[in-house]
């Protein structure tokens, strides 16, 4: 099992920054590719970034591609979404999530570990 938390959302004005860190603990994170997700309000959850084990490779949505960054520190078992250049339309609820076979996949169903959640929201 992997217990993910986690952390660092908030209210921002649009064009501001935030970055959300998402702990992992239980068995060995550093072996796992983690994924970003987030839901709006009405709306499915959707894939927003996702890194290997290594952090060797990297993959996002377009919509975020240039305006956010994600990375992790296996030493810290943590994994970071760094969200710059924020728009309204980037309110949502962000989860973080693991998977246990190291392949990059955009896809929900494919992750088998997920967290609580945490709140985003972009003033105009």
């Amino acid at each position: 099992q992997v217990q993910l938390v986690e952390s660092g959302g908030g209210l921002v004005p649009a064009g501001g920054s935030l970055r959300l860190s998402c702990a992992a603990s239980g068995r060995t994170f550093t072996s796992y590719p983690m994924g970003w997700f987030r839901q709006a309000p009405g709306k499915e959850r959707e894939f927003v970034a996702a890194i290997r084990w290594s952090g060797s490779s990297t993959y996002y949505a377009d919509f975020v591609k240039g305006r956010f960054t994600i990375s992790r520190d296996n030493a810290k078992n943590t994994v970071y979404l760094q969200m710059n250049s924020l728009k309204p339309e980037d309110t949502a609820v962000y989860y973080c999530a693991a998977r246990s076979l190291d392949l990059l996949t955009t896809t929900p169903t494919d992750y088998n570990y997920w967290g609580q959640g945490t709140q985003v929201t972009v003033s105009s």
